[in-house]
């Protein structure tokens, strides 16, 4: 099990950031959906993109990996029964939208995943919705979680959700571009608005026909036919973070690419965020470069959490290195994803003496000085970025335990933070 070791201290140069891992997944299930071949350069080579690319050749999709592109031979929207249980592994886009495309058939579809997909993740609002659209849709321990059993067709015209989770609306009006018959989706507090964007995003790409009333009431089409296509994966936002985080927390200067912000990622919004605490950040949209200058004073803020709600664990590290009181707020679903991260966060931080209270639905952190500590992950790669950061500007040492995870979204992170004259080592 290895960890890190990290000593303060600044960084410094260059850096290209990893591709998005909503990207590629989403790239991954539309070549699956679509006839012919599509290739997808630059994806993001994760555990998740695995898990991905294994549950759509359990449909009937013929694969093929190379380290720089996926080749893959889509079912035309004809999805075959899946001959093995599908396992999500820790991934929440796989374990939601691969459970949805399993209506898409009328065999039985079990979803599985690890401990995290199994005991954490909620799923109850998606399977409601699906058997109102008239499919078989189970927990097979009915406790709300996976395994599940899917069963379709889709063949009611409508369903009704609470999503403040934008998984299951995507995961609903993918499956809804390709069922036989249209339906409209009825959403209840709808939360992360910015990722149903990339969503809708990616079904204007193939022009697929919808309606959007204000994320609160979808209408689908159904019946679509997309060709096989060639998509290169952008930067990712959610993993520019922790490098631009970096810079800010030691009071240092990095260039980071490519850095693309007419992309309809959520968690760009962080960056407006930043420059309104007082980073000083510069943009170049040609050369799809985002500089981080020497920024003495970052001042604390009031923040929705909502449009980001993955940077949670980031903010709450800049926070205690802003001045006065930062507030984070509407961020009650970030208890559910890989670990409780509002809870795991504030545990972790307080151990380096951080001022830092939790709240139902986020935090309050004041200016903190913080130290070394031995520090740890709850298996949640996120934490592993987060506490990263807050490592470099402390007073002395840390040691993370558990970074393994760090894959999942950051996989060269250790190696790029070195780059960037990070003093970071992997230790057993």
């Amino acid at each position: 099990m290895p960890n890190y070791e990290i000593t303060p201290s600044k960084v410094s140069g260059s850096l290209k950031i990893p591709t998005s891992k909503s990207h590629t997944l989403r790239a991954i299930l539309f070549a699956l959906l679509a006839e012919g071949k599509t290739t997808i350069h630059h994806y993001l080579n994760s555990p998740d993109a695995l898990a991905m690319l294994h549950a759509i050749k359990l449909f009937g999709a013929k694969v093929q990996v190379e380290e720089s592109k996926i080749t893959v031979e889509g079912v035309a929207g004809k999805i075959k029964c899946c001959e093995d249980v599908v396992d999500s592994g820790n991934s929440g886009i796989v374990y939601r939208f691969i459970a949805a495309i399993a209506a898409l058939t009328d065999a039985y579809t079990v979803v599985t995943g690890d401990h995290s997909i199994r005991h954490q993740r909620p799923i109850k609002p998606l399977l409601d919705a699906l058997e109102q659209l008239g499919c078989f849709a189970k927990s097979s321990r009915e406790d709300d979680h996976a395994p599940i059993i899917i069963k379709g067709p889709i063949n009611k015209e409508s369903a009704t959700l609470e999503a403040k989770d934008s998984q299951y609306v995507s995961a609903l009006l993918i499956a809804g571009a390709f069922a036989k018959k249209p339906f409209e989706i009825h959403v209840k507090n709808p939360g992360e608005t910015p990722w149903m964007m990339l969503t809708l995003d990616w079904l204007d790409r193939f022009n697929i026909k919808y309606e959007n009333h204000d994320f609160k009431r979808y209408k689908i089409f159904g019946g679509s036919k997309i060709k096989g296509f060639d998509y290169t994966v952008p930067g990712d936002f959610s993993s520019a973070a922790f490098p631009i985080a970096a810079a800010l927390v030691t009071k240092s200067s990095v260039t980071i690419h490519p850095i693309d912000m007419n992309d309809s990622q959520g968690d760009k919004h962080l960056i407006d965020v930043l420059i309104k605490m007082g980073a000083s950040i510069e943009i170049d949209d040609e050369k799809k470069t985002l500089t981080v200058n020497k920024t003495d004073k970052l001042l604390g803020m009031k923040i929705d959490l909502n449009p980001m709600i993955d940077a949670i664990t980031i903010l709450a590290v800049i926070g205690c290195y802003a001045e006065g009181e930062t507030v984070l707020y509407n961020g009650e679903i970030a208890r559910k994803k890989e670990c409780d991260r509002i809870h795991c966060i504030a545990k972790e931080l307080k151990k380096m003496g951080a001022d830092i209270e939790e709240k139902p639905d986020g935090l309050i952190i004041r200016h903190s000085k913080l130290n070394g500590a031995k520090l740890n992950t709850h298996k949640d790669h996120r934490l592993v970025l987060s506490l990263s950061v807050a490592a470099l500007g402390a007073s002395s040492p840390s040691i993370i335990d558990d970074v393994d995870v760090v894959k999942k979204t950051f996989p060269t992170f250790c190696e790029d933070m070195k780059h960037l004259n990070a003093s970071i080592k992997k230790i057993p």
